[in-house]
């Protein structure tokens, strides 16, 4: 398939409010099916009726909204040129060459690489990663086979799709992805039971807006049994003071395989116009699927980024899905997992660097509905300058989910005295036969592994970048996809700096 352009050009005006007539003028621009205009509708009327998140929320307390001027947002004119960045994930698997000379081998030794806990062995990418695989091979290829390209390609520049391939043979299977509007067109009676469905689009001001507003989104169904052995990408770009509202919603029938990347791009730089994305994530993965999802949040430091996602796991299925975490001015996001049915398994992987004033809060929740249920997280933390990270994590074990296998982690660490880090980890359970723990951990460098990188020779930016190396290693070596864990390997390497 044809490379992307890695530019971005576009007017950053404003085509519609966020108001009545807007709304009425993404209805009548987007032609979609009734049910589909319905559901905007009833999203609307929340969003008229809430007010702006305030602290009084758990959920929104660590968040500081002062300086969010709703009225200064609204979609995005057309832009003058409909060329979009390549992305840093695309681009990892176009080239197949990897980044490894960013975090040198001997970072390996400074970082803990245990699983995290027993029973999760079949996710861990250090032995073995997942593509697709063969009947009879759990799923799982060699690490040293190389990723085929990418199958399919969507993409957007502030909400005007630019992009919208798949490879035919894919189709020719019947799997379907692209432009919302086109694949619900087609399959509406299977997808709209999930359409807005999985995450509650009337829950605050943010999730209301987006439900009513989306524009450009995106939809990946696989059928009953088709595996996929190559990637599809989604990427998400915006101009200088650009606005998106993108929706992604992953469907994945019984005994389906898929890999989807998606990835965020542009917004200009602190201190500028900067953009606003206000976006969603469902995901559907059927009994006995197995879905691969990354998620590359990398805005622009003047972007203010909010995002609701969920998925739900059926009998048999499994998820792994790695978020990546580098960009945007402020980000508030709510990533829940729900196990569904028995035998669900997942795995969430979070890799976030902050610097500047970058002010992240992400909230999570594993929502254990079923029994005989497994779910691992991971998420790792480096934080400079003045920037702030915030994680608050939530095991929920209903009372039927007997024998239930949970387990949470984060950790952080802090390169500067002015940065800060606050985790919030936390048990729910009302079951009586279950095994779930969890952990946080925050912290500053060990003065003596940069005195002993220096003493080697290091300059004190090669010594902070092999620390961090260190620290971040136990998570990359959950990404099953060697290219992927290289390409977010090589963008916190660039950002790295000493340590003070």
């Amino acid at each position: 398939m044809p490379a992307a352009t890695a530019s971005v050009s576009s007017s950053s005006s404003l085509e519609n409010r966020f108001d009545r007539a807007g709304l009425d003028a993404v209805i009548a621009a987007a032609d979609a099916a009734a049910w589909i205009n319905d559901r905007r509708r009833q999203a609307f009327e929340a969003f008229e009726s809430l007010a702006l998140p305030d602290r009084k929320s758990e959920h929104w307390m660590r968040t500081d909204l002062r300086l969010f001027k709703p009225a200064a947002w609204g979609l995005s004119a057309p832009p003058a040129t409909r060329e979009v960045p390549v992305g840093l994930l695309a681009e990892a698997i176009a080239s197949g060459e990897a980044a490894a000379e960013c975090f040198p081998e001997e970072a390996c030794e400074t970082g803990a690489r245990d699983s995290g806990k027993e029973g999760q062995a079949h996710f861990d990418g250090q032995k073995e990663r997942v593509l697709g695989g063969k009947e009879g091979q759990a799923h799982f290829a060699p690490q040293n086979e190389p990723v085929p390209g990418i199958a399919g390609r969507f993409a957007t520049l502030d909400g005007h799709v630019v992009c919208d391939e798949l490879d035919p043979a894919l189709a020719a299977k019947g799997v379907r992805f692209g432009a919302a509007e086109a694949v619900l067109g087609e399959l509406g009676e299977a997808l709209e039971p999930h359409w807005f469905s999985v995450i509650d689009s009337r829950c605050d001001w943010f999730a209301a807006l987006h439900g009513a507003f989306h524009r450009g989104s995106a939809v990946l169904y696989v059928p009953p049994g088709v595996k996929l052995a190559e990637p599809l990408h989604v990427m998400s770009a915006i101009s200088a003071g650009g606005v998106d509202t993108a929706h992604v919603l992953v469907v994945l029938g019984e005994g389906a395989e898929a890999t989807l990347l998606t990835e965020t791009a542009g917004g200009g730089p602190a201190g500028s116009a900067g953009g606003f994305h206000c976006g969603g994530t469902e995901i559907v993965v059927g009994r006995g699927a197995f879905l691969r999802m990354v998620n590359l949040q990398n805005w622009n430091t003047g972007v203010w980024h909010v995002a609701r996602q969920k998925a739900v796991v059926q009998a048999g299925g499994r998820l792994q899905w790695t978020l990546g975490a580098l960009g945007s001015r402020l980000s508030q996001v709510a990533q829940d997992v729900a196990l569904a049915g028995r035998d669900a398994e997942a795995q969430v992987n979070g890799v976030m660097f902050t610097e500047g004033r970058q002010h992240l809060v992400y909230n999570t929740l594993q929502h254990h509905e079923a029994p005989s249920c497994k779910s691992d997280l991971l998420y790792k933390g480096a934080l400079q300058d003045r920037s702030r990270l915030v994680w608050r994590g939530m095991i929920k074990v209903d009372k039927n989910a007997q024998k239930t296998d949970g387990y949470q982690r984060n950790d952080n660490l802090m390169l500067s005295n002015e940065s800060r880090a606050d985790s919030i980890p936390g048990l729910e359970i009302e079951a009586d036969d279950v095994r779930c723990t969890h952990g946080a951990t925050s912290g500053r460098v060990d003065a003596e592994q940069v005195f002993y990188a220096q003493a080697r020779g290091l300059s004190a930016d090669e010594a902070a970048r092999l620390v961090v190396a260190g620290f971040f290693q136990q998570v990359f070596d959950r990404i099953t996809i060697p290219e992927v864990r290289e390409a977010l390997a090589r963008a916190v390497c660039s950002r790295i700096r000493r340590i003070t």
